[in-house]
């Protein structure tokens, strides 16, 4: 059975939950509905009693391509939507590490920003060979508060992490094996059924002492949680009505107006 919100849909496969990012002709980018719906959703899963494991993708081309620049415009102007906006962010990261539930992240495309976020913060991370994450939020004069710094430290050691979080170059599915950012590269084709095989040999182990395990070893992101995540935020939330954004976002709007005209003409 099919929980739809439009933007993000929940389907239930016996005790697998698969959850798939819905905005395929917009990369999977956030919209208010499905920032919120991710925000609220970990808990939901939580309160499941039948489910055991959840399987997280993109439908189309991407696995999210993260921030949407009309949100953003908005964010810059209006205080209220940028505190709900942060509030979201900090729901979502804090959902992801708490969730009981093993998460499988199957990256069936690019994921960038927030999308690049909900890879890392996922237990298990599949991608397909194709596929790149990213976390370009300095490119666009924002801090990386909603994951990037709290999570990629931990995965790769603070000199690496520094690095990609600086300069925001993607990095490959096999790169990221390497790094220790992804399990594995699948072929594309074959990815979300790998992703439910996994998912499958998950759900038959003994759920308590997987669950506990999965607590285990979070505390170590806990620890993060507890020391990082909130300067973070907060510092993301001071750039996201800074001059520096603000012309960014205008200019990248600007560009891409330019090229449906010429694409028109």
């Amino acid at each position: 059975m099919a929980v739809e919100m439009t933007d993000l849909l929940v389907t239930a496969v016996g005790p697998v939950r698969l959850i798939e990012l819905n905005r395929p002709d917009q990369l999977n980018a956030m919209s208010e509905e499905l920032h919120a719906g991710l925000a609220s959703l970990w808990d939901s899963l939580a309160d499941d009693p039948e489910a055991r494991v959840v399987v997280l993708t993109g439908r189309g081309r991407a696995f999210s391509a993260g921030g949407n620049f009309d949100i953003m415009t908005r964010v810059q102007r209006d205080r209220a939507f940028r505190e709900q906006n942060v509030d979201e962010a900090r729901r979502i990261i804090t959902g992801m590490v708490r969730c009981p539930l093993p998460v499988i992240a199957a990256v069936n495309g690019p994921a960038v920003g927030l999308g690049c976020s909900l890879a890392l913060l996922s237990d298990l991370v599949l991608m397909a060979d194709d596929a790149y994450v990213a976390d370009p939020h300095v490119q666009i004069a924002l801090v990386a508060g909603d994951g990037g710094a709290l999570v990629l430290p931990l995965l790769v050691g603070l000199t690496r992490a520094k690095e990609l979080l600086f300069l925001g170059d993607r990095v490959s599915a096999e790169e990221a094996v390497r790094l220790g950012i992804a399990n594995r590269t699948v072929p594309r084709d074959k990815l979300l059924d790998e992703a439910m095989d996994l998912a499958g040999r998950l759900a038959a182990l003994p759920a308590q002492a997987l669950r506990e395990t999965k607590r285990a070893v979070n505390l170590h992101l806990e620890q993060a949680l507890t020391t990082v995540l909130e300067p973070a935020l907060l510092a993301e939330q001071e750039t996201m009505h800074s001059q520096d954004h603000i012309a960014v976002v205008e200019k990248i709007i600007a560009s891409r107006a330019r090229r449906r005209t010429a694409g028109e003409g």
